[in-house]
């Protein structure tokens, strides 16, 4: 029975990071479609959709590099994701909800990346935040996700790795 819970639980994270995916790339073949490249859509006076084409990681990082990070970024990204699909699968018996939901968030984010660097050699960003005349880098839902799923990881290892209480038949956390 506890096994069968652990299975479940898995299936539930992994479906949750496809549902990531899925919105992320929904959400970026609308822009495609219908934002032009390196237009803007002003959606409020601190928001606007936009489109750009991003080459390279956070804040552009690596962007001008010729062209090797776009094979760089589908390595490391899919390792990566490997990792958590293997962290998720041995936490999968655990009441680890925090944890749990770090890793698939930012699963979810790397794979909606991974996709866009792989069919296009680029990431598809479209969200633009200004504060007066200062414009925060443009991001995507794959970058939100993982960034609040950086956020509940950090507060997991700060505040609750350690003290949640051990699956039936597991030893407790150190």
């Amino acid at each position: 029975m506890e096994a069968k819970q652990g299975l479940n639980r898995f299936i539930v994270w992994m479906i949750f990071a496809i549902l990531v995916v899925v919105a992320d790339q929904a959400t970026k073949a609308a822009i495609i479609r219908w934002v032009p490249l390196y237009g803007d859509v002003p959606i409020n006076d601190f928001i606007n959709l936009t489109h750009q084409q991003n080459t390279g990681a956070a804040f552009s990082f690596l962007a001008g590099a010729g062209g090797w990070q776009r094979w760089f970024f589908v390595v490391l990204a899919s390792a990566v994701s490997a990792v958590l699909v293997v962290w998720l699968w041995r936490i999968r018996a655990g009441n680890l909800l925090v944890l749990s939901a770090g890793l698939t968030l930012v699963l979810g984010g790397a794979l909606g990346n991974l996709v866009d660097r792989i069919r296009f050699g680029y990431v598809t960003d479209f969200i633009q935040v200004w504060f007066g005349s200062w414009a925060f880098p443009s991001f995507n839902v794959a970058d939100s996700a993982i960034t609040v799923g950086a956020a509940l990881l950090i507060i997991d290892s700060l505040f609750l790795s350690g003290k949640e209480k051990a699956a039936p038949g597991e030893a407790p956390p150190d």
